[in-house]
């Protein structure tokens, strides 16, 4: 399998650098890692992001909604920066932290690794499912065509998922459609 890195619109890379200046955007609590920097803060593997809201079971559901980028500091991901699509370009949207970082890592790792003992191309995307509390990294094959495509479950993954094996789109799909959309706890109910 070849990876093949996505190349983000200019916009949406121009959104990162001026949130990467802007005092404002780091003040946001996930970006407490890139307010005293050691090295040179850099975007770096671009990711589209992709929704797929309710049990569905249909990859072509997904919608693109903006791009995901990891922000290095040096050689270490200290963050993420998600920037939205609008009618006028790409703009920052805000800055995350805590453990998808690493999965996220992680999984694009283990990309790399079954692309070295694949012919298949893929596309690198991150997916999202709102409903089940649950992001995957999606290997989505350039010809359109989403019946071969793979998804990695980033950690935490919902109950019943297992993070990082790499499962077919198929198989994954119907099983997040299955699995129950948590409920906010409302204080005083039972």
């Amino acid at each position: 399998m070849t990876l093949q890195t996505p190349q983000p619109p200019p916009s949406a890379l121009r959104a990162v650098l001026a949130a990467l200046d802007s005092e404002t955007a780091l003040r946001q609590p996930a970006a407490a890692a890139l307010r005293h920097p050691t090295g040179a803060l850099l975007p770096a593997h671009p990711l589209a992001v992709h929704v797929l809201d309710g049990p569905r079971a249909d990859l072509a559901a997904a919608r693109r909604t903006g791009w995901r980028f990891l922000i290095k500091d040096g050689a270490e991901v200290a963050a993420a920066a998600e920037v939205v699509q609008g009618a006028e370009g790409h703009t920052f949207s805000h800055f995350t932290a805590g453990p998808y970082l690493d999965s996220t890592v992680r999984a694009l790792r283990q990309a790399w690794q079954l692309a070295q003992s694949s012919r298949a191309r893929r596309q690198p995307r991150l997916l999202t499912f709102p409903g089940q509390y649950a992001t995957a990294l999606w290997l989505h094959g350039p010809d359109g065509d989403t019946g071969s495509d793979l998804l990695i479950p980033l950690a935490p993954a919902p109950l019943g998922v297992t993070a990082h094996r790499a499962h077919p789109a198929a198989e994954l799909l119907p099983l997040l459609a299955r699995t129950p959309i948590g409920r906010p706890l409302l204080l005083g109910s039972p």
